[in-house]
């Protein structure tokens, strides 16, 4: 069976694009409103109608995570060795990816993590996706469930920015909404040999997914 290409692409760009997200409110303190609202929306998404659904279907949702895909794939075509601009969006990405592994096999954490999501998705109509109750939410429901791993993601960036609440909220959230795009990945029949062997017909489709995105 041929892969779809186009719908693993757009799993890996939810992926990239809330590892994205982390790696810039790290170093900023601040993240793009809209990306950062479809991201944790995803995690409300639970039956969605197919992979786009997930993220609002609309591609141009994913513009910020689609972009920072094809870069990072696009370079390790390359092979050269220097620094990416994204290194550390890839570095989390791949933690993600092992750490989804690691709770695909835990159904009593799985089942865990669905009702507490409900709940969440229930605390938004009361107050919004984004807000500060709802992050913290979501963000302890990290803390409670995947920090529990023996393997954690380190995220750097500005001590600053890292020692405040509301951004430590943001990244456990934005982390969750990761692996929420990994498990999409897993469940489209993604693996990580794709991103050895096929990177560029992933780097392709996300790369097409970019250009059909209206510009303004």
């Amino acid at each position: 069976m041929s892969k779809n290409w186009t719908d693993l692409s757009i799993a890996l760009a939810g992926l990239f694009q809330a590892t994205g997200l982390v790696e810039q409110l790290a170093k900023t303190g601040y993240v793009p409103t809209d990306s950062y609202k479809v991201s944790i929306e995803s995690l409300f998404e639970l039956n969605p109608a197919d992979t786009l659904a997930v993220y609002g279907g609309n591609i141009a949702n994913l513009h910020f995570g689609l972009t920072i895909l094809r870069d990072v794939l696009q370079q390790a075509s390359v092979g050269k060795q220097r620094p990416h601009a994204h290194a550390d969006a890839l570095r989390y990405s791949l933690g993600i990816l092992h750490l989804q592994k690691k709770l695909s096999g835990r159904k009593d954490m799985l089942g865990v993590i669905g009702s507490r999501l409900k709940q969440a998705a229930q605390q938004a109509e009361h107050f919004s996706t984004t807000h500060d109750n709802v992050i913290a939410n979501i963000g302890g429901l990290y803390s409670e469930t995947i920090s529990t791993f023996r393997f954690r993601i380190q995220v750097t960036g500005d001590y600053n920015y890292l020692q405040q609440q509301r951004v430590a909220h943001q990244v456990r959230a934005l982390l969750l909404a990761g692996i929420r795009a990994a498990t999409l990945w897993r469940q489209l029949g993604g693996n990580r040999w794709q991103l050895l062997v096929h990177r560029k017909k992933i780097a392709d489709a996300a790369d097409t997914l970019l250009r059909s995105i209206p510009l303004h």
